[in-house]
Parts: structure tokens; sequence; C-alpha cells
């Protein structure tokens, strides 16, 4: 069995909350933060389970940075 850090971000959207992975294109969503996170868990572990190479794209020091975007 192989071990694996992962940075995932959760945010409320709406009524619910988004749990993302930032190193593999996988995320879920609860009515929870707790919620989220533990069904991201859930689909995580199937997409290393169905996956026999996945990219995992490694991050450093995530941070949230506003900014503001004028457009027409």
């Amino acid at each position: 069995m192989k071990t694996i850090q992962l940075n995932n971000v959760v945010w409320k959207e709406g009524d619910y909350f988004v749990a993302q992975c930032l190193n593999v294109d996988v995320s879920s969503f609860g009515s929870t933060k707790e919620d989220a996170l533990k069904n991201l868990q859930e689909a995580l572990e199937l997409y290393f389970e169905d996956n026999d190479h996945p990219e995992i794209n490694p991050i450093e020091r995530p941070e949230l940075v506003d900014s503001v975007l004028k457009y027409a």
C-alpha cells in the first residue's frame, strides 16, 4: 500500500461545500465541510484504485490570493 500527501481545498458554494484536490482533477461536495471532505476522500480512493499510473501534480505552498477583474 502506498502513501501520498495531497493538498485539498474546501469552500462554501450556495447551500453546499465543495472540496477539491489540487494535485489531481478530483472534487466532491457535501452539505457540511466535513461531509464534503469525507466525500472527497472516497472519490480520491476510487480515483487511485482505478488508475494504475496517476499523474500527480506537486503543489508547493498553496496560497489563496484575491484579484479583481474588469470585463466587458
